[in-house]
């Protein structure tokens, strides 16, 4: 028996999953095009810095890929509520570093992107609840 999803919040955890992973590989493949695309300009301290970031965010993505997949699939107890919490505390992180400056603005689409998809998950774990599953 394959593992897949069961329900509609396991697959928007499995789909964040998928996309996680693809980027992290885009990101560690072709680290130019991941650097044009988080704002950085291209200074010299920036320079420095965004080929070292971008390889360990790129592992980070791969590795929360990875964990979102499996956590889907195989019906861990309480994964997809922690998903839930851990995509708005990033969001909320992102965000708070674009608006005061400690990172570019670019980090407001990541903010938007991560608080939108706990609200997904938890719209959907909702609607497993009130059709009687688990979610």
């Amino acid at each position: 028996m394959t593992a897949r999803p069961r329900n509609g919040a396991q697959w928007t955890v499995a789909a964040s999953g998928a996309l996680a992973l693809t980027m992290g590989v885009a990101g560690l493949l072709a680290p130019s095009r991941q650097v044009s695309l988080m704002s950085f300009d291209g200074t010299e301290g920036s320079a420095k810095t965004a080929a070292p970031l971008l390889t360990v965010s790129s592992l980070a993505a791969v590795n929360t890929g990875l964990l979102y997949l499996l956590g889907a699939t195989r019906n861990w107890p309480g994964f997809l509520a922690f998903t839930v919490r851990a995509r708005l505390l990033m969001g909320g992180g992102l965000l708070t570093l674009s608006a005061t400056g400690r990172a570019p603005k670019a980090f407001k689409g990541g903010a938007a992107w991560e608080i939108v998809s706990a609200g997904i998950t938890a719209a959907a774990i909702g609607w497993e609840r009130h059709r009687g599953g688990r979610g």
